[in-house]
């Protein structure tokens, strides 16, 4: 089977389910990207790596930041693969002016230096050039992954519910009536106001399918829907009658997230 992206290419695989007569089609997930560059051969040779990875399709290429800046406004863009230093705008600074409203980053310069400012911003990879193939698909791996969990965080979010398995029977629960999980060994308690659900997961791995706009890892042991914050005292959330520990590592993070006035 072939479908058009850009470029056609053929379906990574597929797997036919007998037993329901269904035919499930995993399709490579295709990142629009933006080249953003002061020096010509740069971009040249980005755009040869790019045409080797099925995953990424290049809408458009920019000299300058300023330019990409006004090309981010009209078109959307999943991936920026961008270069720091620049006349008139510097990258950082592009990222900086961008704010929260930005595709994922992936920053590719000549220099080493501005590494931990770039990781500041959450950027995905930083890469040096000149640039191996092996080394920048490692890169666009991440980026997939990014993109492929911001896709399912705004999934679960705009479904608003989760299905949990507990003692054999799947069961529907409202992601607003979630109050907190608990991990305990191999199994997590999820805490809504009417019981609790028992799982068998750690809780990493449900914290990676939550929205993380509305819950908030506060211990290696908890997670608190941030709705449901009755108050905070001497290093202790309090939900309903519960009173729950943040942990020292996580205050900074809690405190961020956090509307204090």
């Amino acid at each position: 089977m072939i479908m058009k992206a850009g470029r056609r290419f053929l379906l990574s695989c597929f797997l036919f389910e007998a037993t329901y007569g269904l035919l499930y089609l995993f399709i490579p997930l295709i990142m629009k990207c933006l080249i953003v560059d002061d020096n010509k051969m740069a971009r040249m040779a980005l755009k040869q790596l790019v045409t080797q990875v099925p995953s990424l399709e290049l809408v458009a290429e920019c000299s300058d930041a300023m330019e990409a800046n006004a090309e981010l406004d009209d078109t959307s863009i999943d991936l920026l693969l961008l270069d720091i230093e620049m006349p008139g705008m510097s990258g950082l600074e592009l990222i900086k002016k961008m704010g929260n409203k930005k595709p994922l980053i992936i920053f590719t310069t000549a220099k080493a230096d501005y590494a931990v400012e770039a990781f500041e911003l959450n950027v995905v990879d930083y890469l040096i050039k000149p640039i191996a193939l092996p080394r920048f698909k490692q890169a666009i791996e991440k980026a997939n992954e990014a993109l492929e969990s911001n896709k399912e965080e705004v999934k679960v979010e705009e479904q608003g519910f989760v299905f949990v398995k507990d003692n054999g029977i799947l069961k529907r629960i409202s992601i607003d009536d979630i109050l907190f999980l608990e991990a305990m060994g191999d199994y997590v308690k999820v805490h809504t106001a009417q019981k609790f659900h028992v799982v068998h997961a750690t809780l990493k791995s449900i914290e990676e399918k939550l929205p993380s706009s509305k819950f908030i890892r506060v211990h290696r042991s908890y997670i608190v829907a941030i709705n449901k914050i009755d108050y905070i005292q001497e290093g202790t959330i309090s939900i309903g009658k519960t009173s729950i520990p943040v942990a020292d590592t996580h205050k900074a993070n809690l405190n961020k997230r956090l509307n204090l006035l």
